[in-house]
Protein backbone atom coordinates (compact mmCIF):
# COMPACT_ATOMS: atom_id res chain seq x y z
CA UNK A 1 0.00 0.00 0.00
CA UNK A 2 2.84 2.49 0.71
CA UNK A 3 4.32 2.10 -2.79
CA UNK A 4 0.78 2.58 -4.00
CA UNK A 5 0.86 5.85 -2.02
CA UNK A 6 3.79 7.46 -2.71
CA UNK A 7 3.23 7.02 -6.40
CA UNK A 8 -0.24 8.41 -6.29
CA UNK A 9 -0.11 11.25 -3.97
CA UNK A 10 2.62 14.01 -2.96
CA UNK A 11 4.77 12.64 -0.51
CA UNK A 12 3.75 14.60 2.32
CA UNK A 13 0.08 13.12 1.79
CA UNK A 14 1.51 9.73 1.11
CA UNK A 15 3.58 10.21 4.57
CA UNK A 16 0.11 10.79 6.25
CA UNK A 17 -2.05 8.26 5.02
CA UNK A 18 0.48 5.66 5.67
CA UNK A 19 1.20 6.46 8.92
CA UNK A 20 -2.74 7.02 9.92
CA UNK A 21 -4.03 4.15 8.33
CA UNK A 22 -1.17 1.94 9.91
CA UNK A 23 -2.27 3.38 13.08
CA UNK A 24 -6.02 3.67 13.39
CA UNK A 25 -6.44 -0.01 11.49
CA UNK A 26 -3.54 -2.71 11.89
CA UNK A 27 -3.68 -4.66 14.83
CA UNK A 28 -2.28 -3.48 18.13
CA UNK A 29 0.93 -5.88 19.69
CA UNK A 30 1.15 -9.38 20.11
CA UNK A 31 0.44 -8.74 16.56
CA UNK A 32 4.03 -8.10 14.62
CA UNK A 33 7.09 -9.96 13.65
CA UNK A 34 9.99 -10.85 16.21
CA UNK A 35 13.28 -11.32 14.24
CA UNK A 36 16.29 -12.00 16.10
CA UNK A 37 18.48 -9.04 17.90
CA UNK A 38 15.59 -6.35 16.21
CA UNK A 39 12.87 -5.35 18.28
CA UNK A 40 9.52 -6.41 17.47
CA UNK A 41 8.01 -4.64 14.28
CA UNK A 42 4.48 -3.43 14.81
CA UNK A 43 1.64 -1.14 13.75
CA UNK A 44 3.95 1.39 15.34
CA UNK A 45 7.21 0.99 13.40
CA UNK A 46 6.41 -1.06 10.15
CA UNK A 47 4.59 1.81 8.46
CA UNK A 48 7.26 4.50 9.13
CA UNK A 49 9.79 1.79 8.45
CA UNK A 50 7.93 1.02 4.82
CA UNK A 51 7.76 5.60 4.47
CA UNK A 52 11.41 5.47 5.06
CA UNK A 53 11.87 2.92 2.31
CA UNK A 54 9.99 4.72 0.07
CA UNK A 55 12.08 8.00 1.01
CA UNK A 56 15.56 6.67 -0.05
CA UNK A 57 13.99 5.09 -3.62
CA UNK A 58 12.51 8.27 -4.70
CA UNK A 59 14.34 10.74 -3.19
CA UNK A 60 17.29 9.62 -2.05
CA UNK A 61 19.13 12.81 -3.88
CA UNK A 62 17.30 14.73 -0.87
CA UNK A 63 18.21 12.78 2.01
CA UNK A 64 18.62 15.00 4.95
CA UNK A 65 17.10 13.43 7.95
CA UNK A 66 18.77 15.72 10.69
CA UNK A 67 16.88 18.85 12.01
CA UNK A 68 18.78 22.10 11.21
CA UNK A 69 18.20 23.19 14.90
CA UNK A 70 21.51 22.32 17.01
CA UNK A 71 19.43 21.68 19.74
CA UNK A 72 17.15 18.99 18.23
CA UNK A 73 20.51 17.74 16.44
CA UNK A 74 21.55 16.84 20.23
CA UNK A 75 18.51 15.83 21.41
CA UNK A 76 18.23 13.04 18.65
CA UNK A 77 21.72 12.11 19.45
CA UNK A 78 20.65 11.99 22.84
CA UNK A 79 17.67 9.60 22.00
CA UNK A 80 18.93 7.10 20.18
CA UNK A 81 22.63 6.46 21.79
CA UNK A 82 22.36 7.27 25.49
CA UNK A 83 20.34 3.95 26.14
CA UNK A 84 23.92 2.37 24.90
CA UNK A 85 25.40 3.53 28.06
CA UNK A 86 22.39 2.58 29.74
CA UNK A 87 22.74 -1.13 28.61
CA UNK A 88 26.81 -1.17 29.78
CA UNK A 89 25.98 0.64 33.22
CA UNK A 90 23.23 -2.17 34.04
CA UNK A 91 25.15 -5.32 33.07
CA UNK A 92 24.66 -6.47 36.43
CA UNK A 93 21.90 -8.64 37.94
CA UNK A 94 19.84 -6.75 40.44
CA UNK A 95 19.07 -8.67 43.82
CA UNK A 96 16.19 -8.81 45.94
CA UNK A 97 16.47 -11.46 48.62
CA UNK A 98 16.41 -15.01 47.10
CA UNK A 99 15.55 -13.45 43.35
CA UNK A 100 17.08 -11.37 40.79
CA UNK A 101 16.28 -9.63 37.69
CA UNK A 102 19.17 -10.51 34.67
CA UNK A 103 21.66 -7.93 34.27
CA UNK A 104 21.88 -6.08 29.78
CA UNK A 105 23.93 -7.51 27.36
CA UNK A 106 25.39 -5.78 24.81
CA UNK A 107 22.82 -7.22 23.01
CA UNK A 108 20.34 -5.20 24.82
CA UNK A 109 22.08 -2.14 23.76
CA UNK A 110 22.17 -2.38 20.04
CA UNK A 111 18.34 -3.55 19.93
CA UNK A 112 17.86 -0.39 22.25
CA UNK A 113 19.08 1.52 19.50
CA UNK A 114 17.34 0.19 16.23
CA UNK A 115 14.30 0.54 18.97
CA UNK A 116 15.03 4.34 19.43
CA UNK A 117 15.40 4.88 15.40
CA UNK A 118 12.29 3.17 15.03
CA UNK A 119 10.95 5.08 16.74
CA UNK A 120 11.97 8.77 15.90
CA UNK A 121 11.41 7.98 11.85
CA UNK A 122 8.10 9.36 12.09
CA UNK A 123 9.04 12.39 13.28
CA UNK A 124 11.91 12.68 10.59
CA UNK A 125 10.01 11.74 8.07
CA UNK A 126 7.23 14.67 9.09
CA UNK A 127 9.65 17.13 9.04
CA UNK A 128 11.55 16.14 5.84
CA UNK A 129 7.85 15.91 4.00
CA UNK A 130 5.29 18.11 6.16
CA UNK A 131 7.25 21.45 6.08
CA UNK A 132 5.21 23.59 4.44
CA UNK A 133 1.64 25.41 5.58
CA UNK A 134 -0.74 23.37 3.13
CA UNK A 135 0.64 19.96 4.99
CA UNK A 136 -0.64 21.53 8.32
CA UNK A 137 -3.43 21.80 6.42
CA UNK A 138 -3.41 17.93 5.26
CA UNK A 139 -2.46 16.84 8.47
CA UNK A 140 -5.28 18.18 10.39
CA UNK A 141 -7.68 17.16 7.85
CA UNK A 142 -6.51 13.99 7.61
CA UNK A 143 -7.25 13.61 11.66
CA UNK A 144 -10.91 15.01 11.04
CA UNK A 145 -11.57 12.45 8.28
CA UNK A 146 -9.42 9.49 10.62
CA UNK A 147 -12.04 10.52 13.12
CA UNK A 148 -15.25 10.45 10.86
CA UNK A 149 -14.06 6.90 9.37
CA UNK A 150 -13.39 5.48 13.14
CA UNK A 151 -16.54 6.84 14.86
CA UNK A 152 -18.62 4.07 13.34
CA UNK A 153 -16.73 1.45 14.77
CA UNK A 154 -16.78 3.59 18.35
CA UNK A 155 -20.35 3.36 18.05
CA UNK A 156 -20.70 -0.27 17.27
CA UNK A 157 -18.52 -0.99 20.02
CA UNK A 158 -20.53 1.54 22.70
CA UNK A 159 -23.50 -0.85 21.50
CA UNK A 160 -21.95 -4.13 21.72
CA UNK A 161 -18.84 -3.98 23.48
CA UNK A 162 -15.32 -3.66 22.22
CA UNK A 163 -15.32 -6.87 19.88
CA UNK A 164 -13.73 -6.16 16.45
CA UNK A 165 -10.19 -6.59 17.24
CA UNK A 166 -11.55 -9.90 18.06
CA UNK A 167 -13.55 -10.48 15.38
CA UNK A 168 -11.59 -9.63 12.60
CA UNK A 169 -7.78 -10.04 14.23
CA UNK A 170 -9.09 -12.77 16.73
CA UNK A 171 -7.81 -12.25 20.15
CA UNK A 172 -8.44 -8.82 22.93
CA UNK A 173 -5.50 -6.60 22.65
CA UNK A 174 -6.89 -5.34 26.24
CA UNK A 175 -8.08 -6.40 29.54
CA UNK A 176 -11.24 -6.63 28.63
CA UNK A 177 -12.62 -5.24 32.50
CA UNK A 178 -11.23 -1.98 31.67
CA UNK A 179 -14.00 -1.39 28.65
CA UNK A 180 -16.59 -1.04 31.44
CA UNK A 181 -17.33 2.45 32.55
CA UNK A 182 -19.93 4.22 33.52
CA UNK A 183 -22.53 1.49 33.46
CA UNK A 184 -21.22 0.93 29.36
CA UNK A 185 -18.49 0.15 27.19
CA UNK A 186 -16.01 2.11 26.35
CA UNK A 187 -14.66 1.71 22.93
CA UNK A 188 -10.78 0.35 21.74
CA UNK A 189 -11.76 -0.58 17.90
CA UNK A 190 -7.63 -1.63 17.02
CA UNK A 191 -5.97 0.98 19.70
CA UNK A 192 -4.06 -0.53 22.81
CA UNK A 193 -7.17 1.05 25.06
CA UNK A 194 -10.20 3.13 25.15
CA UNK A 195 -7.78 5.90 26.42
CA UNK A 196 -6.11 5.63 23.07
CA UNK A 197 -9.10 5.44 21.23
CA UNK A 198 -10.93 8.44 22.67
CA UNK A 199 -7.88 10.76 22.81
CA UNK A 200 -7.75 9.85 19.50
CA UNK A 201 -11.13 11.04 18.67
CA UNK A 202 -10.28 14.30 20.91
CA UNK A 203 -7.24 15.35 17.97
CA UNK A 204 -9.98 14.91 15.51
CA UNK A 205 -12.38 17.20 16.82
CA UNK A 206 -10.12 19.72 17.36
CA UNK A 207 -9.09 19.43 13.76
CA UNK A 208 -12.78 19.65 12.96
CA UNK A 209 -13.47 23.39 15.52
CA UNK A 210 -9.76 24.82 13.89
CA UNK A 211 -10.61 24.09 10.08
CA UNK A 212 -13.61 25.69 10.69
CA UNK A 213 -12.64 28.57 12.50
CA UNK A 214 -9.50 29.01 10.49
CA UNK A 215 -11.77 29.06 7.21
CA UNK A 216 -8.76 26.65 5.64
CA UNK A 217 -11.62 25.28 3.07
CA UNK A 218 -14.73 26.34 1.63
CA UNK A 219 -18.35 25.49 3.25
CA UNK A 220 -16.45 25.72 6.59
CA UNK A 221 -20.04 24.53 8.09
CA UNK A 222 -19.50 21.56 7.46
CA UNK A 223 -16.34 21.29 9.72
CA UNK A 224 -18.43 22.93 12.45
CA UNK A 225 -21.32 19.83 12.09
CA UNK A 226 -18.34 17.30 11.63
CA UNK A 227 -16.68 18.72 15.28
CA UNK A 228 -20.30 18.72 16.63
CA UNK A 229 -21.01 15.25 15.80
CA UNK A 230 -17.63 13.86 16.84
CA UNK A 231 -18.31 15.65 19.92
CA UNK A 232 -21.43 13.84 21.20
CA UNK A 233 -19.12 10.73 19.59
CA UNK A 234 -16.63 11.15 22.22
CA UNK A 235 -19.31 11.66 25.22
CA UNK A 236 -20.31 8.43 24.28
CA UNK A 237 -16.70 6.85 24.67
CA UNK A 238 -16.84 7.46 28.06
CA UNK A 239 -13.15 8.90 28.89
CA UNK A 240 -12.88 11.26 31.53
CA UNK A 241 -9.74 12.23 30.62
CA UNK A 242 -10.68 13.11 26.93
CA UNK A 243 -13.79 14.73 28.12
CA UNK A 244 -11.88 17.02 30.17
CA UNK A 245 -9.46 17.66 27.54
CA UNK A 246 -12.75 18.51 25.24
CA UNK A 247 -14.48 20.85 27.81
CA UNK A 248 -10.95 22.76 27.59
CA UNK A 249 -9.51 22.93 24.30
CA UNK A 250 -12.94 23.43 22.31
CA UNK A 251 -13.97 26.38 24.12
CA UNK A 252 -9.86 27.32 23.89
CA UNK A 253 -10.25 26.93 19.70
CA UNK A 254 -14.06 28.74 19.34
CA UNK A 255 -13.27 31.69 21.36
CA UNK A 256 -9.94 32.90 22.20
CA UNK A 257 -7.05 34.51 19.40
CA UNK A 258 -4.55 32.53 17.94
CA UNK A 259 -1.61 34.15 19.68
CA UNK A 260 -3.87 33.24 23.40
CA UNK A 261 -3.68 29.70 21.99
CA UNK A 262 -0.30 29.30 21.17
CA UNK A 263 0.35 31.03 25.19
CA UNK A 264 -1.86 27.99 26.50
CA UNK A 265 -0.03 25.74 24.13
CA UNK A 266 3.61 26.68 25.35
CA UNK A 267 2.63 26.57 29.15
CA UNK A 268 1.24 22.83 28.77
CA UNK A 269 4.23 22.08 27.24
CA UNK A 270 6.48 23.58 29.80
CA UNK A 271 4.62 22.34 32.49
CA UNK A 272 4.52 18.82 30.80
CA UNK A 273 8.47 18.68 30.70
CA UNK A 274 9.01 20.08 34.30
CA UNK A 275 6.52 17.81 35.90
CA UNK A 276 9.16 15.07 36.90
CA UNK A 277 10.98 18.09 38.15
CA UNK A 278 8.12 19.30 40.09
CA UNK A 279 7.11 15.71 41.41
CA UNK A 280 10.64 14.96 42.75
CA UNK A 281 10.75 18.31 44.49
CA UNK A 282 7.48 17.90 46.28
CA UNK A 283 5.85 20.45 44.84
CA UNK A 284 2.95 18.85 42.86
CA UNK A 285 -0.64 19.28 44.90
CA UNK A 286 -1.49 15.19 45.11
CA UNK A 287 -4.46 16.10 47.71
CA UNK A 288 -5.82 18.92 46.32
CA UNK A 289 -5.44 17.28 42.97
CA UNK A 290 -7.64 13.84 44.34
CA UNK A 291 -9.86 16.08 46.15
CA UNK A 292 -10.92 17.73 43.11
CA UNK A 293 -11.08 14.38 41.18
CA UNK A 294 -13.34 12.76 44.01
CA UNK A 295 -15.44 15.57 43.32
CA UNK A 296 -16.14 14.04 39.85
CA UNK A 297 -16.05 10.58 40.30
CA UNK A 298 -14.69 8.47 43.27
CA UNK A 299 -13.18 5.06 41.51
CA UNK A 300 -11.32 7.87 39.45
CA UNK A 301 -9.59 9.23 42.16
CA UNK A 302 -8.91 5.89 43.91
CA UNK A 303 -7.25 5.16 40.55
CA UNK A 304 -5.16 8.56 40.74
CA UNK A 305 -4.20 8.08 43.96
CA UNK A 306 -3.22 4.52 43.28
CA UNK A 307 -0.78 5.85 40.20
CA UNK A 308 0.62 8.78 42.79
CA UNK A 309 1.72 6.17 45.19
CA UNK A 310 3.37 4.22 42.34
CA UNK A 311 4.81 6.93 40.61
CA UNK A 312 6.46 7.96 44.27
CA UNK A 313 7.79 4.65 44.90
CA UNK A 314 9.25 4.69 41.55
CA UNK A 315 10.76 7.38 41.26
CA UNK A 316 12.64 7.02 44.57
CA UNK A 317 13.63 3.93 42.60
CA UNK A 318 15.15 5.96 39.86
CA UNK A 319 17.05 8.38 42.07
CA UNK A 320 19.46 5.73 42.73
CA UNK A 321 20.46 5.53 38.71
CA UNK A 322 19.55 8.94 38.44
CA UNK A 323 21.15 9.41 34.80
CA UNK A 324 20.56 7.05 32.71
CA UNK A 325 18.34 4.73 34.22
CA UNK A 326 17.98 0.60 35.27
CA UNK A 327 17.71 -0.53 31.55
CA UNK A 328 14.60 -3.18 30.43
CA UNK A 329 13.53 -6.59 32.31
CA UNK A 330 11.36 -5.08 34.67
CA UNK A 331 14.77 -3.61 36.67
CA UNK A 332 13.25 -0.36 37.13
CA UNK A 333 10.31 -1.67 38.82
CA UNK A 334 9.68 -2.68 42.36
CA UNK A 335 10.26 -6.53 43.87
CA UNK A 336 8.66 -8.38 46.87
CA UNK A 337 12.38 -9.82 48.21
CA UNK A 338 9.91 -12.79 49.51
CA UNK A 339 7.72 -13.98 46.55
CA UNK A 340 9.22 -12.47 43.26
CA UNK A 341 6.32 -10.60 42.44
CA UNK A 342 6.66 -7.35 41.37
CA UNK A 343 5.06 -4.67 43.45
CA UNK A 344 4.45 -1.61 41.38
CA UNK A 345 3.00 -0.66 38.16
CA UNK A 346 4.25 1.91 35.85
CA UNK A 347 1.26 3.92 34.27
CA UNK A 348 2.67 7.55 32.71
CA UNK A 349 5.20 7.53 29.82
CA UNK A 350 7.31 9.67 32.26
CA UNK A 351 8.47 7.59 34.78
CA UNK A 352 8.98 4.92 32.38
CA UNK A 353 11.43 6.60 30.74
CA UNK A 354 13.06 7.74 33.78
CA UNK A 355 13.07 4.31 35.81
CA UNK A 356 14.35 2.48 32.61
CA UNK A 357 16.59 5.34 30.72
CA UNK A 358 17.36 7.93 33.00
CA UNK A 359 16.76 11.62 32.91
CA UNK A 360 18.85 11.95 30.29
CA UNK A 361 16.22 9.80 28.18
CA UNK A 362 13.30 11.82 29.63
CA UNK A 363 14.65 14.96 28.63
CA UNK A 364 15.72 13.93 25.08
CA UNK A 365 12.52 12.19 24.66
CA UNK A 366 9.85 15.01 25.91
CA UNK A 367 12.34 17.63 24.64
CA UNK A 368 12.18 16.51 20.71
CA UNK A 369 8.21 16.23 21.23
CA UNK A 370 7.54 19.93 22.91
CA UNK A 371 10.47 21.51 21.45
CA UNK A 372 8.88 22.34 17.96
CA UNK A 373 5.92 24.66 20.09
CA UNK A 374 8.78 26.84 21.54
CA UNK A 375 10.24 27.39 18.08
CA UNK A 376 7.12 28.37 16.31
CA UNK A 377 6.27 30.40 19.85
CA UNK A 378 9.49 32.38 18.95
CA UNK A 379 9.14 32.64 14.97
CA UNK A 380 5.10 33.43 15.10
CA UNK A 381 5.24 36.21 18.36
CA UNK A 382 5.95 39.26 16.36
CA UNK A 383 4.37 38.19 13.04
CA UNK A 384 0.79 39.21 11.63
CA UNK A 385 -1.46 36.20 11.46
CA UNK A 386 -1.29 36.38 7.78
CA UNK A 387 2.39 35.41 7.74
CA UNK A 388 2.05 32.02 8.49
CA UNK A 389 -0.69 29.26 8.61
CA UNK A 390 -2.85 28.89 11.32
CA UNK A 391 -3.50 25.82 11.63
CA UNK A 392 0.04 25.44 13.14
CA UNK A 393 -1.26 26.81 16.54
CA UNK A 394 -4.18 24.17 17.07
CA UNK A 395 -1.67 21.70 16.20
CA UNK A 396 0.65 22.90 18.58
CA UNK A 397 -2.32 22.30 21.40
CA UNK A 398 -3.21 18.87 20.21
CA UNK A 399 0.50 18.22 20.48
CA UNK A 400 0.97 19.55 24.15
CA UNK A 401 -2.21 18.44 25.53
CA UNK A 402 -0.76 14.74 24.01
CA UNK A 403 2.43 15.20 25.79
CA UNK A 404 0.77 16.43 29.06
CA UNK A 405 -1.81 13.08 28.28
CA UNK A 406 2.09 11.52 29.09
CA UNK A 407 2.01 12.19 32.69
CA UNK A 408 -0.83 9.37 33.27
CA UNK A 409 -0.44 7.48 30.61
CA UNK A 410 1.80 6.41 28.32
CA UNK A 411 -0.16 7.70 24.71
CA UNK A 412 2.93 7.98 23.19
CA UNK A 413 1.91 7.13 19.68
CA UNK A 414 3.53 7.50 15.75
CA UNK A 415 0.86 10.59 15.32
CA UNK A 416 2.78 12.35 18.55
CA UNK A 417 6.00 11.95 16.84
CA UNK A 418 3.91 12.85 13.57
CA UNK A 419 2.52 16.12 14.55
CA UNK A 420 6.20 16.93 15.97
CA UNK A 421 8.41 16.38 13.44
CA UNK A 422 5.49 18.78 11.13
CA UNK A 423 5.85 21.62 13.17
CA UNK A 424 9.95 21.21 13.60
CA UNK A 425 9.63 21.33 9.91
CA UNK A 426 7.41 24.23 9.68
CA UNK A 427 9.30 26.70 12.05
CA UNK A 428 12.30 26.06 9.96
CA UNK A 429 10.85 27.05 6.81
CA UNK A 430 9.64 30.16 8.94
CA UNK A 431 13.31 30.67 10.55
CA UNK A 432 14.32 30.40 6.41
CA UNK A 433 12.00 32.74 5.71
CA UNK A 434 12.83 34.75 8.45
CA UNK A 435 15.37 37.57 6.65
CA UNK A 436 12.88 38.07 3.94
CA UNK A 437 10.31 39.16 6.69
CA UNK A 438 11.84 41.59 8.51
CA UNK A 439 13.12 43.02 5.37
CA UNK A 440 10.14 43.72 3.84
CA UNK A 441 9.11 44.86 6.91
CA UNK A 442 11.21 47.31 7.61
CA UNK A 443 11.13 48.41 4.13
CA UNK A 444 7.20 48.91 5.07
CA UNK A 445 8.06 50.77 7.74
CA UNK A 446 10.46 53.58 6.24
CA UNK A 447 7.60 53.86 3.94
CA UNK A 448 5.55 55.53 6.35
CA UNK A 449 7.91 57.53 7.98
Amino acid sequence: MTVVLFQKLPPGRAVIVTLLAGYLFLPEPPAGFDFPLVPPLTKHTIPALSALVMWFWMYSRDFRPLPRSPIAVVLIVLFVFSPVATALLNRSPVLWGDFYIQGMTIRDAIAFVIQQVLLILPFLLARRFLSQAEDQRDLMFAFMVGGLLYSLPMLIEVRLSPQLNLWIYGYYQHDFIQTIRFGGFRPMVFLYHGIWAAFYLLMAIVAAFALWKTGAFKSNWKFLLIGMYLTGVLILAKSLGAWLFAAVLIPVIVLFGMKWQMRLAVCIAAFAITYPALKGASLVPETAILEAAASIDEDRAASLDFRFHNENRLLERAQEKPLFGWGNYDRNQIMNPSNGMIETITDGRWIILIGQLGWLGFLAEFGLLVLPVFLLWREIRYREQGDYSLLIIPLSLILAVNVFDMLPNATLTPLTWLMAGALTGYAETLRDGRGAYLSSHRVQWRTVL
